[in-house]
């Protein structure tokens, strides 16, 4: 840790830390009110906006944006002529999956074994704490010596690009000299890491109808084309026997030249069970960060449960395709939605719906505010050098904010690292991650605005 006073200004403002993040927790802000009351996003708004207000941020507003939530603005001026920084996190979370599945209630955050456990303690409410902590300790040592804006979106995990088009529509809020997305993680716990790459996405929604009805299995079965089985042969062309992603036309074959990932580490994160295989080729870098990832993410079909003798008439699932730097995800969309018209067998109908999208990115890692980066996580990390990795998932606001802002320059961080199992059940995040990233951030802060 820092010998720097900002790291023990942090490390007293824990306790306060750990207090507001169950307060924040307890919000169940998925937004996807078809499954849970637009009121607990619109709370969990509201709670970032009160403590926006608190730290002193001027010009605070509940943004209605275009996807039907709400993203959270302040502004909090510096020194005359100091640079700007946009800070961003999102308070919105992923569903809680089976909530049987976790140790401890999912909404509660609950201490154990030296973390924190809760739906969006690291993705991405831990980001919010992370942001007010760097601020209270620069308050708290000589004051914040840049310009700073605040952004902390409401939809992210829906993919439904509210803050994009908002951003889009109003130019002018969100521009800044340097941008700081809170919603990456370090390679490992204890490990100084920037996000210098984000593969993009695309969602697309896939159906198929064969017949009028379903029909008697035994009366109809064999002559009659089956629904269910056809889109079962449409999904199962997007991966070669390896498993690799095959999407006609589109390349599959780049590398990944930075921070590298072994197999038995990827295995042991990833809980991979024994005897099972990895899918694709070339190492685990070239798969998760250079390369196309097919992902089925559901199935409309009757469960198991209660299933009857019939031949399917109709059936849909959700496809995600993970989109690699370098390639274009409007052009990776449309060769997925020919590919699955082009692989439907049996004359089956078939419609693909794009839902969601998000372009892929990558960092100017040369830049000055990388620089400073390097030096504040050395600091903030005992003298341990800051490493590059890329990221599978995507943050479609990085190339929304890289085109309104091109000479702006964006550095991905934050507590999403291995451990905290985001997305997944039992969700949690590192104190120490926490601390120690709070005490980077407000040391960047500190060393940019010197630069």
């Amino acid at each position: 840790m820092s010998r720097d006073p900002i790291a023990g200004t942090i490390a007293s403002l824990m306790p306060k830390a750990k207090a507001e993040l169950t307060e924040l927790v307890a919000f169940k802000s998925v937004a996807d009110f078809g499954q849970f009351p637009r009121s607990e996003s619109e709370a969990a708004a509201n709670w970032v906006a009160d403590a926006l207000r608190a730290e002193g941020f001027r010009d605070v507003a509940l943004l209605d944006t275009p996807d039907g939530t709400q993203s959270v603005y302040g502004f909090l001026p510096g020194p005359e002529g100091a640079p700007t920084v946009l800070l961003y996190a999102h308070y919105d979370v992923q569903p809680p999956l089976d909530e049987a599945a976790w140790a401890t209630p999912p909404f509660e955050l609950t201490e154990r074994n030296g973390r924190w456990y809760g739906r969006g303690s690291a993705d991405c409410k831990g980001g919010v704490i992370m942001h007010l902590l760097a601020l209270r300790a620069l308050k708290a040592n000589g004051g914040v010596p840049v310009n700073v804006k605040v952004i902390v979106e409401g939809s992210e995990e829906q993919g439904t690009g509210g803050l994009e088009r908002y951003a889009e529509e109003h130019p002018d809020l969100l521009a800044a000299d340097t941008i700081v997305i809170g919603d990456a993680g370090n390679f490992r716990v204890g490990l100084p890491t920037a996000t210098s790459t984000l593969r993009g996405m695309t969602l697309v929604r896939v159906t198929v109808d064969t017949l009028e009805g379903n029909l008697h299995s035994g009366q109809f079965g064999g002559a009659a084309p089956d629904a269910l089985a056809a889109l079962v042969r449409a999904l199962d062309s997007l991966r070669a026997e390896d498993g690799s992603t095959t999407v006609d036309g589109l390349a599959g074959d780049a590398v990944w030249d930075g921070l590298q990932y072994e197999e038995d580490d990827f295995r042991r994160d990833a809980k991979v069970l024994d005897g099972v295989e990895l899918i694709g080729g070339g190492t685990v870098a070239d798969r998760i960060w250079a390369r196309p990832a097919v992902t089925v993410l559901g199935i409309d079909c009757p469960p198991v449960v209660g299933a009857t003798p019939s031949v399917q008439a109709g059936a849909r699932a959700l496809i995600s395709l993970r989109v690699p730097p370098g390639v274009d995800a409007v052009e990776a969309t449309k060769l997925l939605q020919a590919h699955i018209e082009a692989h439907t067998p049996w004359g089956a109908r078939v419609r693909t719906e794009q839902i969601g999208q998000g372009q892929p990115f990558r960092a100017d890692t040369t830049s000055p505010a990388y620089a400073a980066m390097a030096e504040a996580m050395s600091e903030a990390y005992a003298g341990q050098e800051m490493q590059y990795a890329g990221q599978g998932g995507s943050i479609p606001l990085c190339n929304t904010l890289s085109t309104l802002y091109p000479r702006a320059e964006i550095l991905l961080i934050g507590l999403s690292e291995p451990e905290a199992q985001i997305h997944a059940v039992n969700e949690s995040v590192s104190p120490e991650e926490l601390e120690r990233l709070s005490v980077a951030e407000a040391l960047f802060l500190r060393k940019y605005a010197a630069s």
